[in-house]
């Protein structure tokens, strides 16, 4: 794995650039086919290994089975009547298992009904299609979902280095150590508080751990200052809230993580950065983490001030309510901490 050791903001910025641009992915795979109709598989296999697919035909689940755990298909064409189980639970299975959920599945079956169908899709199918099945239809629907399961595999690459960038700018500075799984701890119990649904709070927790992360395009001397930035230099840090936002771009989960990332030192009274974004205009999900890491840099060992109680931290935080940061964000994480006995 490459970790970019430059502090140029171009060359980070270029890395969160590449992921934005990942290739088309090859409509080409491994495809399993499951059918016990041995005549129907082999000639169905025959086709697609024509259009320069890899192709197993298996005869029944329990076959099918003992062929996935040897090597795992990119794709499943599965029959719906099997001899010792049908292709609906074969598909319940699959869908059900972390390992193999991901894996697309076409169903074929005689049955023309809409019941067949909605059962199919219900067990967990990516697509159904009534024998006899058009090649061409077949074809395509196969590219799709292979180019999209390639795309989702890219995409969960450019996740890990991401997150690998965010713990190396993490152990930068020994100060911060925990740093961001206490942040995220926080903000997440302050979106819970709010009422915000599961996905926002995935996006919340992604956007607590990878704030900082444009740090890795800011000079190390910058960051592990023991006293006051010049002015010159902090410039150079506000930096990293753009270079986090680009970096961040190839994320499943973007659109709702970037405005966390970019907006995190906005400020309630409009003097904050990158945007002086006012109050209500920076993104909720910002406003949280803002107040998240202000009550944990308050309280922890850092080159550039004393540590305080949790109690002190909490008056400052008060204090600073609709100043610094979003008053009621600022009430409801109060009354998280001393709901936990923290004040």
């Amino acid at each position: 794995m490459w970790i970019p050791t430059t502090h140029s903001n171009e060359a980070a910025m270029a890395y969160g650039a590449a992921y934005s641009r990942l290739p088309d992915p090859d409509p080409h795979g491994h495809i399993l086919v499951i059918d016990d109709n041995r005549d129907a598989g082999a000639a169905l296999a025959a086709l697609l290994e024509l259009s320069e697919h890899i192709v197993q035909h298996v005869i029944d689940g329990r076959t099918a089975f003992a062929a996935i755990e040897q090597r795992q298909p990119d794709l499943i064409i599965l029959d719906v009547q099997l001899p010792d189980m049908d292709g609906y639970a074969i598909c319940d299975a699959l869908k059900h298992n972390p390992a193999t959920w991901q894996m697309p599945i076409i169903m074929v079956t005689v049955e023309g009904q809409r019941a067949a169908r909605l059962q199919g899709l219900a067990a967990g199918a990516d697509a159904y299609l009534q024998k006899p099945v058009d090649m061409q239809e077949l074809e395509v629907l196969i590219g799709s979902l292979l180019r999209s399961k390639r795309r989702t595999e890219q995409l969960e690459q450019a996740e890990a280095v991401i997150f690998a960038l965010a713990r190396t700018v993490e152990a930068k500075d020994a100060y911060t150590e925990g740093h961001l799984q206490r942040l995220a701890h926080y903000s997440v119990a302050i979106g819970q508080l709010l009422g915000l649904s599961a996905e926002q709070l995935i996006a919340l927790r992604y956007g607590a751990l990878l704030h900082d992360v444009g740090k890795v395009g800011i000079d190390e001397l910058i960051i592990r200052k023991g006293g006051p930035l010049t002015s010159t230099e902090y410039r150079v840090m506000q930096q990293h809230t753009l270079i986090g936002e680009r970096i961040v771009q190839p994320l499943r989960m973007a659109a709702a993580v970037c405005p966390i990332v970019r907006h995190h030192h906005e400020r309630w009274d409009v003097r904050g950065y990158p945007d002086g974004l006012r109050g209500e205009e920076i993104p909720l999900g910002a406003r949280i983490v803002a107040v998240a890491d202000a009550f944990d840099a308050m309280t922890t060992i850092r080159p550039y001030n004393r540590v305080l109680s949790p109690a002190d931290a909490a008056e400052l935080l008060r204090a600073g309510a609709g100043v610094h940061w979003d008053p009621n964000v600022v009430t409801v994480f109060l009354s998280w901490l001393q709901a936990n006995h923290m004040i």
